[in-house]
């Protein structure tokens, strides 16, 4: 390859492409990558967003986009990967946004390719995109089997899409993969400790961020423009970056000052802060990993949201509680377990592209092995939480009903949340799916031991 251009490099589309072929190589997941390569390229602060939207919409349209794309390259003899990354990125772009031209597009296309290649691959890339943009791409209706037609449509894998069509309904599963397609709407939590979330409203507004109170969680606002974790409520500590759905957790183990909480999974802490603000510098949330640089991280967020004194981390793994930690010790153990993250799936798009049909064999595994090793250590009358950010019902309603069946001193108790979530509680359970309110899918259950 020859040496790139310093314009080139520098840009929106050479640094997305470059984002892309990494996140599909596999090891980089696109939330953190993103700002690696936003400082590596030296990509203008303007055009963040445009990246950002470039990145996550050609990944989470990945099968619809490489559906779209084959009929126009199928007769060579060989498309390398990064080409066909090119190519589905300047589709999507001049298919699903309408902020610059299509010669544009197809120019700097052209030019990526001739620099990431050499001038014949900027002459194939050319006359693909020159075809699509000439000819439109193939509709969906020439696809006859009916779940692979949806899964092209809504991008997932067909695994996943005849899972949600067994459990869900044909629908229901169109609209919750449509859903995945949306950008991720950023939502923050506000410590009542310090204001009001009116009062933080107004303080961002002299940041120049709009933002609006949940409807959703008592604790959190739903910023609508604007960069929350640059504004200085963030700097303070008085706000942090956390979704809706995530908020509902410690709202749901009924927390008063002065309680012992165990916090079994706790990396990165947004829970574990969230649940220590609560106990109002009384009591205490032990907070457990078993990686050493995760609980470094529970231990930075604890500082920076100024409960550093109410949070005691310790390197465990959740499976050794029993063994760890006297019967009857915690008021309230939060088991927000390990998942396979399907309820992230808006937020981090290659997710979805990740899983494997073991994935929900094993997974709910440990999830069982976690809950029964923590429910000792809880404190007769003491309520216990199980969360997890998956929608997959392997790991949720399936895994509540064999701990329950297994320990007869556990129920499930109500759920204390906002009115508008009263439609998504089943049987004492939350089951929140990404379409429903535009957050995370999310999943939890509260249970008393008697």
């Amino acid at each position: 390859m020859a040496k790139i251009p310093k314009k080139l490099l520098h840009s929106v589309r050479f640094t997305a492409l470059e984002a892309i072929e990494r996140i599909n190589r596999g090891g980089a997941y696109s939330n953190l990558l993103l700002n690696e390569l936003i400082q590596k390229n030296q990509v203008d602060g303007k055009d963040t967003g445009l990246l950002t939207e470039l990145v996550y919409g050609t990944i989470s349209r990945q099968l619809l986009l490489a559906y779209e794309v084959e009929p126009f390259i199928k007769k060579a003899k060989k498309v390398d990967p990064w080409v066909r990354s090119l190519l589905q990125l300047s589709v999507y772009q001049m298919l699903y946004l309408d902020r610059v031209p299509d010669h544009a597009i197809i120019n700097e296309a052209v030019e990526i390719a001739k620099a990431k290649g050499n001038p014949g691959t900027g002459k194939f890339v050319n006359g693909v995109l020159r075809s699509i943009q000439r000819e439109g791409v193939p509709s969906l209706d020439l696809i006859e089997d009916p779940i692979e037609r949806l899964a092209t449509e809504i991008s997932l894998p067909r695994f996943l899409t005849e899972k949600f069509v067994t459990e869900l309904g044909e629908e229901e599963t169109r609209k919750l993969g449509l859903s995945l397609l949306e950008p991720s709407r950023v939502s923050a939590r506000i410590d009542l400790r310090f204001l009001t979330r009116a009062e933080a409203i107004e303080a961002l507004e002299e940041d120049g961020i709009e933002a609006r109170i949940s409807d959703l969680t008592p604790y959190g606002i739903v910023a609508d423009k604007g960069f929350l974790a640059g504004s200085e409520l963030f700097e303070n500590g008085w706000l942090t970056i956390q979704d809706e759905s995530s908020m509902l957790v410690a709202q749901a183990l009924q927390i008063k000052p002065g309680q012992k909480i165990l916090d079994a999974c706790a990396a990165p802490g947004g829970k574990t802060t969230h649940i220590a603000a609560l106990l109002q510098d009384e009591g205490s949330v032990t907070a457990l990993d078993i990686h050493d640089h995760k609980l470094k991280l529970v231990q930075e967020n604890a500082e920076r949201l100024r409960v550093a004194d109410t949070v005691v981390t310790k390197k465990m793994d959740a499976r050794e509680a029993a063994n760890n930690f006297s019967p009857e010790s915690f008021d309230r153990i939060l088991v927000d377990a390990p998942c396979s993250g399907l309820g992230l799936m808006r937020r981090k798009p290659d997710i979805k592209y990740q899983k494997r049909p073991q994935d929900f064999v094993q997974l709910p595994k440990i999830q069982l092995e976690i809950l029964k090793n923590c429910a000792p250590t809880l404190k007769s009358g003491g309520i216990m939480v199980y969360s997890t950010c998956t929608i997959a019902k392997e790991e949720n309603q399936k895994v509540v009903a064999e701990f329950l069946a297994a320990q007869p001193e556990f129920e499930k108790i109500d759920l204390d949340l906002e009115t508008k979530l009263q439609p998504a509680i089943h049987e004492q359970m939350l089951v929140l799916y990404p379409e429903m309110f535009m957050t995370d899918g999310f999943f939890i259950c509260a249970m008393r031991k008697k």
